[in-house]
């Protein structure tokens, strides 16, 4: 069988790349004809570059951050304006082998009422995604795909590092502009500069030091 050497993940013994089987990449019509015999029945994943990522387990802290998160959202742009773990379209070229479920995201235009196709990047203000053990996964992967898909403003919380990354203005398959706030900082999405908001606010309450 083929071999396909992927230098992010090789091990290095001897200081040669250890070179790794061929993964199945999947698309998204075989996702479907699986889903529809139910190989996936009761299980939650996103599909990311061809690969199944489970989306199943949460923990508390990163299930309280998307509460707070949501929140903060629906009191900022409406009801009507924001989606919670749904699917996205990306760019055409990606759109055979990813189909992504952010954690959440801002609709530009809540009665855009199209039930043909999930909402496309460029329609959206915002998109936020929280991690706890996948902050380089979304801060690179996930945010290659979601310039390519022309989202205007996306968002990482990082849960161990308490921290936000903010990215924007997509142009050529990258963020132009990307910038980390501490806990203590302040921001506001570019489509709502008056709607200003401490980055502790959207983290759970840190745990009390040890000793």
């Amino acid at each position: 069988m083929a071999s396909v050497l992927f230098p992010a993940e090789a091990l290095q013994e001897s200081g040669a790349p250890v070179v790794l089987p061929r993964r199945k990449r999947f698309t998204r019509s075989e996702v479907a004809r699986l889903s529809e015999v139910g190989v996936f029945k009761g299980q939650r994943y996103e599909l990311i570059e061809g690969d199944l990522i489970d989306k199943m387990g949460q923990n508390p802290p990163h299930a309280v951050t998307i509460r707070r998160v949501n929140t903060w959202l629906l009191r900022t742009f409406g009801l009507s304006s924001v989606l919670c773990q749904l699917p996205i379209e990306v760019a055409s070229e990606d759109q055979e082998r990813n189909e992504p479920e952010p954690d959440l995201a801002v609709i530009a235009d809540p009665g855009m009422g199209s039930i043909a196709r999930h909402p496309r990047g460029d329609e959206l203000l915002l998109l936020v995604e929280v991690s706890d053990t996948t902050s380089r996964f979304d801060r690179i992967v996930k945010s290659s795909l979601y310039a390519r898909a022309s989202i205007r403003e996306y968002w990482v919380v990082d849960l161990p590092a308490r921290a936000l990354y903010v990215h924007r203005h997509p142009s050529g398959g990258s963020y132009r502009q990307v910038i980390c706030l501490s806990e203590d900082e302040t921001i506001a999405p570019d489509s709502r500069p008056d709607a200003m908001v401490k980055v502790s606010e959207l983290l759970p309450p840190a745990s009390p030091a040890l000793g």
